[in-house]
Formats: structure tokens, sequence, C-alpha cells
């Protein structure tokens, strides 16, 4: 069992800090995170030593504590840290180790003062405490100059016009270049407009490229999803899948047996609890990313207003505001891309022309401003039977951030829950 203290990596970090005193300077360690009392008043010592502009050495340290000097051991102690020192080249493992041991130790507290007191917000205190000792201690070590050379050499290497996750749809990846890693990005639609059916579409189309997705599915249980996927694989209409025996034709069971062997294949989880929460997305993420280090990721939550809220809030824009907010931190912790579904207001409804703006966003509060990309679905033929726009779905780009904002159209067939370039469309007369 790994311990909660970690003696030897305080005196080897305090140690080194005597033998060269910058060392101060380059941690971000604080008197909480030691586990001994004097070591504690050590290392605060040499925090006002420093911020006063002096040299950290003992006889500076001395000098802060003054009539202290002999609680912590006197300064035969603060002799015997420098001289244990061989070298600074552990400093930063010596960090390293203190700052695992303080997590295991105010873990452990949480978790105690939990076992006592259990209560919904001590559920609530006890996830807080994971997401933020889960962050503690990792830093940016990266310089100005690392950063310079990185951007000097891209601006040298000839990259493909897709840099990020395809989505099977040309228009779309001119759009992108692809689903960015760290991006958040909010497909909002009303019920109806396909808006599940085109996330499967993504997460599929990302896993037949060798990537792998998950899919959470707040709504849907998992085999009603593989069912739509199957239709799309397979070219089955989806309304058959109530009754196989009755409604398949012959064809249609040789397609069927076909595309569930292609998609066994997919590397596609489906997470279909209905009460998922954030921690709950949080750990199933971090889980695929251990197990496939290597492959092109892809998040899909379906949809934004069932994810289970951690905590009570006054009102639905700040649990909104809250839920995006920590999505938003994960697509950056874990640098993958989070396509997050949402609902629509029936503001729409009201209107005469029915494309959705940034206003109908449902309990919009932090949404336009956490996302990356806001894209909406419009479909004319849905509001209008005689429309000309058969079969013809609108992405509309409302924001994005890191590209150009505006409208692309892609072919949606609704029998096979399949979307499909409108050009490839139009050449099959499929409208």
């Amino acid at each position: 069992m790994q311990s909660t203290k970690n003696i030897e990596a305080e005196q080897g970090l305090l140690g080194c800090i005597l033998v060269e005193s910058d060392l101060i300077k380059e941690t971000t360690l604080e008197p909480k995170h030691f586990s001994e009392e004097r070591h504690k008043r050590i290392f605060q010592a040499m925090r006002e030593v420093d911020a006063k502009g002096s040299r950290v050495d003992i006889v500076t340290i001395v000098t802060v504590l003054g009539e202290a000097t002999e609680q912590i051991g006197g300064t035969g102690y603060l002799t015997e840290l420098a001289s244990s020192v061989p070298s600074v080249i552990s400093f930063e493992t010596y960090q390293t180790l203190i700052y695992d041991a303080f997590k295991l130790r105010d873990m452990q507290k949480a978790a105690l003062d939990f076992a006592n007191s259990p209560t919904d917000e001590g559920i609530v205190a006890v996830y807080k405490k994971t997401v933020e000792l889960q962050e503690l201690g990792i830093k940016n070590k990266r310089t100005k100059m690392d950063i310079l050379t990185d951007i000097y050499n891209d601006m040298h290497q000839e990259k493909a016009e897709i840099t990020g996750v395809e989505t099977g749809l040309k228009d779309l990846d001119d759009m992108t270049g692809g689903w960015q890693n760290s991006d958040l990005i909010i497909v909002a639609a009303r019920p109806s407009m396909g808006k599940t059916a085109f996330a499967l579409n993504l997460a599929r189309a990302n896993a037949e490229r060798g990537g792998v997705s998950d899919v959470f599915s707040l709504e849907m249980p998992d085999r009603q999803l593989v069912h739509r996927m199957l239709s799309d694989m397979g070219s089955i209409e989806s309304t058959k899948w109530r009754n196989p025996h009755r409604f398949f034709s012959e064809k249609d069971y040789e397609n069927a047996t076909r595309a569930i062997g292609q998609y066994e294949k997919l590397a596609i989880n489906i997470h279909d609890n209905p009460s998922q929460s954030v921690a709950d997305i949080r750990s199933a993420i971090r889980k695929t990313k251990k197990d496939h280090p290597d492959k092109k990721h892809l998040v899909v939550i379906d949809y934004l207003q069932l994810i289970t809220p951690i905590g009570k809030f006054e009102t639905k824009n700040l649990e909104v505001a809250a839920i995006t907010g920590e999505l938003k931190n994960i697509a950056r912790t874990f640098d993958v891309p989070i396509i997050l579904l949402s609902q629509l207001s029936r503001g729409v409804e009201q209107r005469q022309d029915k494309r959705p703006m940034m206003s109908d966003l449902r309990d919009s509060g932090s949404i336009e401003q956490d996302a990356d990309i806001v894209a909406f679905l419009y479909r004319d033929d849905y509001y209008d039977k005689q429309s000309e726009q058969k079969n013809i779905i609108e992405i509309i780009f409302a924001k994005h951030r890191n590209g150009s904002t505006g409208t692309i159209t892609a072919a949606f067939i609704k029998e096979y829950g399949r979307f499909i370039n409108l050009n490839y469309q139009m050449e099959a007369k499929l409208a």
C-alpha cells in the first residue's frame, strides 16, 4: 500500500533548495503539502526569505524562524538536510512524491469525513475533491522557446487537409478540418430532426478509420443505438427492427448479418446508463484513453439536458453551466473532441423562419461561452411536407472559435439514419 507520508522526499526537496537556492522559485508546492510539521515551518520560512529577495540558506532561514528554530531541530537539522543531498537532479522527483503522498492524505480525510457523516452534500464534496486532486501538481512545463519552436516547425511541415477526427462528410471536414482535440462541440436541434443519427454517424465514421468512439446515451438503450447503426451499415429500414422475423426480407437478413460482422470490428463503446454524471463520463473517457492511447478518440454525449448533476443548483441555467464547464475541462484534460447534443427551446416553432439561432439553446447560460463550436441541424422538409429540399439537412455553424461560420448541406436518408455527402446523394438520385 502506498504511504500517505514520504518523509525522505520532503527532506530531499528541502535539502535541494538549501543546496541551490533558486529551486524555491521552481516549485509549486505549499507548506500544507508537507506531512511533517517542522518541514512545513522550514518550507514556509524558505518562501518568506525568497519573497524578501534574499538567498535561501541556513542563516536566512534561522533569521526568519527566530526562537522557533529549536522546534524544527535547530541549525543542526538544517545542516543535515543540506549535507544529505549529493545532487539536485532528483528535485522534481521529490516534488512529485510529495504531491502524491499529499493527495492520498487529503483523499483519505475526505473519505473518512464522508464515512462519518454520509450525506448528499458529502458525495458532492468527495467528487469535487477527487477532481481537484487529479489536477494537483500538473503544470505546463513548456517554455516560450518550446512554443515558438513548435510554431516554427509547424510552418515548414506539409499537413493533411484533415488535422482532426474525420466526420465522414467532405463539406463538414472542409469546414472544420475534422473535429479538433480539446474542443467542446455543441450540436443542437429540435426533437426528431436527426441529431442522434448524426452523432452515431460521426462515431462510426471515426471508428471505421481506425479510431475509438465513446458514445454516452442517456435516453436510448445500447440495443436501440446498435439497431440504428446496423440500419445504416446494412441499408435496412429502421422500423423493421421492431419485428425482424415478420418484416425482414431475405436480403435484409443477409445485409444485417454482414453489418453485424462489420460492426463487431469497430471500436465503439456505448455507455447507456440513464443516470450518468460528469464523473461517470470522465471515468469512462480516462479508461478509453488508457486502453487506446494511440487511437484518434471521439466522445459523443446524447444529450446535455439528461446528464445527472452533481450537487444542487438554484436554477437550471447554473446546473447546465456547471456541466458544460466540466465537459470543456475534460476535453482539454484528455485532449479529445467532445460532441455534446442539446435540445432547443420551443421558441423555434413560433417563428416563420424556423432555422435555429443561438438564443434557442435551452438553458443556454454558459453553453455559448464554453463551446468551441455551436452547430444547429435543420430540415426544411420536417416543417414543410411540400418542400423541394427533400432529404436535405442543413448544418448551421453559429459559432466556430477557430474557424468560419456558415451553413453546409448533406443528404439525410431518414429510413436508414444515414448522412452522406450531398453530391453523392444527387448522383445516386436518392432524393
